[in-house]
């Protein structure tokens, strides 16, 4: 089971594969195809397979919760499943992976037929790093036929903007891209900002790409509506009991990569953004307050709460 796991975490690891849904596409694909190479005899040492190819995606990347919630969910439908035959368990580890990546696909256009709404005639939305759920909802305003800017910044070190830049021009859509560290110069001219997130905690706090708190401070000072476009199943049931959402710190070399000796550099990859700096969380549900997630969290998706 082991090689397609560790290709598959080694090219999330790498940034090859980028975004918290294409990285728990990635994993669930990857489990999925680990699990019909199996020999496993019997449901139980099936089962510690899955654990470990569990344990492997998940160390691939620390701040990813959909791509947890999702491998959780796939092996607690095995764990929970009366077949005892380790041929019928692969069948029922395919089904329930495509049922979760048709799940993930509808949650998507039910995030952008909510969010263009927000995208108004003339407007300018402003985003940070790439968010292939917000990018589908701007593509979903320009081709509800709205005119409207995209700005981005570069999301510096590795410049995810960029992929946020070329999509939006291959929409049709008119952008402008500034260096982070200008957010503030330009947040009077905006409308509107949405960000995606890679996580959400219990207590409706948001963790996204570095400099998304900045954007969020920036944004309240100038009184421009700040939201986060996102997959509920990106919360992290780990957080109601205590924990907190680790913060990934990446290479130096993604920063500076001739750096002089001695020099310490820190990559932390992202930041948390207080649920008080939030206008609301677009989702699959509507838009919602940050503070009512655990509430919708434990009524859409109970089984969240029972796996780990």
């Amino acid at each position: 089971m082991y090689e397609p796991i560790q290709d598959a975490a080694d090219r999330i690891r790498r940034l090859e594969v980028q975004g918290a849904r294409n990285v728990a596409i990635a994993a669930i694909k990857a489990i999925t195809y680990g699990a019909k190479e199996s020999k496993a005899p019997k449901k139980s040492e099936f089962l510690l397979e899955l654990s470990d190819a569990k344990n492997v995606l998940f160390a691939s990347r620390e701040t990813e919760p959909l791509m947890r919630n999702a491998l959780r969910y796939i092996i607690h439908a095995v764990e929970k499943s009366d077949e005892t035959s380790v041929k019928d368990l692969v069948k029922l580890v395919s089904l329930v992976s495509d049922s979760f990546l048709e799940s993930l696909k509808n949650s998507k256009e039910k995030i952008a037929l909510v969010g263009s709404k927000r995208v108004t005639e003339g407007s300018k939305v402003l985003t940070h790093c790439h968010s292939s759920t917000v990018t589908n909802m701007l593509r979903r305003a320009k081709e509800d036929g709205r005119t409207f800017e995209v700005i981005c910044t570069e999301s510096r070190p590795v410049f995810q903007g960029r992929i946020t830049a070329r999509e939006m021009l291959e929409a049709g859509i008119e952008t402008t891209m500034f260096v982070d560290s200008a957010m503030r110069y330009f947040m009077n001219e905006v409308d509107l900002v949405v960000v995606g997130a890679d996580a959400i905690t219990s207590e409706g706090n948001v963790i996204n790409k570095i400099g998304t708190s900045m954007v969020a401070l920036a944004a309240k000072e100038a009184r421009t509506p700040f939201y986060v476009a996102c997959e509920l199943l990106k919360f992290d049931p780990a957080t109601i009991h205590g924990d907190y959402e680790t913060i990934e710190e990446r290479s130096p070399q993604e920063v500076w990569k001739d750096a002089p000796s001695g020099l310490n550099i820190r990559n932390p990859a992202f930041d948390v953004t207080r649920r008080e700096f939030i206008h609301g969380i677009i989702c699959e549900e509507g838009v919602v307050s940050p503070d009512s997630v655990s509430e919708l969290m434990s009524r859409k998706y109970p089984w969240i709460f029972e796996v780990t």
